[in-house]
């Protein structure tokens, strides 16, 4: 990147950040439904001023409404938004002061990219000036000053992304809301687009609640994670904190690529025994048990496949396992492999070779096994 580029960049950096009024996002027992169905469940959520937050989870979770409703697309059953210190609720979207990024780019065919980004700033009558100004350096910051004479349908899936944040970007919001804005993209340019996405946001300092249900996406691009099933949230924290503290076996299952293994068994609580789980435990992990599980109580065993050592020969505390399949993938070898009747998944490295059906040994990393209540799926260690 020249120098030339980078003083630009901070000019017009500058420049939008001088326009930006940065807030924070809070929402109080927020409930949407449809008919029915309640989508979005007493949702408490804070989004501090400035923050990159992701609103991660399965299709139907309730995402997407509970940013609709931010962006008052969507009117809550109940429950209070607020942008700042505003309660926005009474307030129609053009009033809320904040931009959205669609799936679909949603960019008008007819106009040009200057004109759609502009359209914002025509919107709200500013001087031909100021839109001017703004748009030749928001472009600028985007790399895309040379598509302004443009029509939507002359422009790459990657370039039709970088406009509809430039659209985003000129109207300089108190808080950015995208709504899986990297879905249409091929996996290639999506990879380039999430790394400038989150260089971009960083520079601008622009509160953004980003939906999607990519853990990829998620792991590598938010401040913080928020994860939803059925229309509740489940977790809240940083992605490190997310990816290694699980709270219950929903997040645990969906974070991870392979996902964590998870293994059935059951404690006595008279005889002080796990019965089904073949692997070695350590002490502090049975005592943990012990004190949380006064009673019988069915149990789960995860792990993760990079926490799965794998040996050639039988070492101490090693569990025998069968070899059921490889799956080479260049950088690594993603190794099925069979204890009792459970196939669980491995990690080794890419030289290391494996033949299905042949005997290994694996060791778990003691400080990475996670017990689960089966029944609530509350982590219990």
């Amino acid at each position: 990147m020249s120098n030339r580029y980078l003083q630009k960049l901070k000019y017009g950096l500058c420049c939008i950040r001088g326009r930006t009024e940065m807030a924070n996002v809070r929402l109080a027992g927020l409930v949407k439904k449809f008919g029915d169905v309640t989508a979005v469940k007493d949702l408490h959520l804070t989004v501090e001023d400035g923050e990159f937050l992701i609103l991660l989870g399965p299709s139907g979770c309730g995402k997407t409404t509970a940013l609709r409703c931010i962006a008052g697309l969507e009117e809550p059953e109940s429950g209070e938004i607020y942008i700042g210190d505003k309660l926005v609720n009474n307030l129609p979207a053009k009033d809320r002061d904040i931009a959205m990024v669609f799936q679909t780019y949603a960019l008008y065919p007819h106009m040009t990219v200057y004109d759609n980004m502009g359209f914002p700033l025509k919107m709200r009558k500013r001087p031909k000036s100021d839109i001017d100004a703004q748009v030749k350096k928001t472009a600028e910051l985007l790399r895309i000053g040379h598509l302004l004479r443009r029509k939507p349908k002359q422009l790459s899936g990657g370039e039709a992304q970088r406009v509809a944040l430039g659209r985003a970007i000129v109207r300089s919001p108190k808080a950015f809301l995208m709504d899986e804005p990297l879905s249409n993209l091929d996996a290639k340019l999506r990879l380039y687009m999430r790394a400038e996405l989150k260089r971009l946001q960083k520079e601008l300092g622009t509160t953004t609640i980003y939906v999607t249900h990519d853990q990829a996406e998620a792991m590598t691009m938010g401040d913080r994670i928020a994860v939803m099933n059925h229309g509740e949230l489940q977790q809240l924290s940083s992605p490190d904190e997310m990816y290694n503290m699980p709270v219950n076996l929903f997040v645990a299952g969906f974070l991870g690529s392979p996902p964590m293994n998870f293994v059935d068994c059951k404690f006595y609580a008279q005889s002080g025994q796990i019965l089904g789980c073949e692997f070695h435990l350590p002490r502090r992990i049975l005592d943990i048990i012990k004190k949380e599980c006064a009673s019988d109580k069915a149990l789960v065993l995860g792990f993760r496949p990079e926490d799965v050592s794998i040996h050639a020969k039988e070492v101490l505390g090693s569990t025998k396992a069968e070899v059921y399949l490889c799956e080479p993938l260049g950088s690594e070898t993603i190794v099925d492999l069979k204890v009792g009747e459970t196939i669980l998944k491995g990690k080794a490295p890419p030289d290391e070779s494996f033949k299905i059906g042949e005997s290994r040994w694996i060791i778990l990393t003691e400080n990475k096994i996670h017990v689960f209540d089966k029944e609530t799926g509350r982590r219990l260690v």
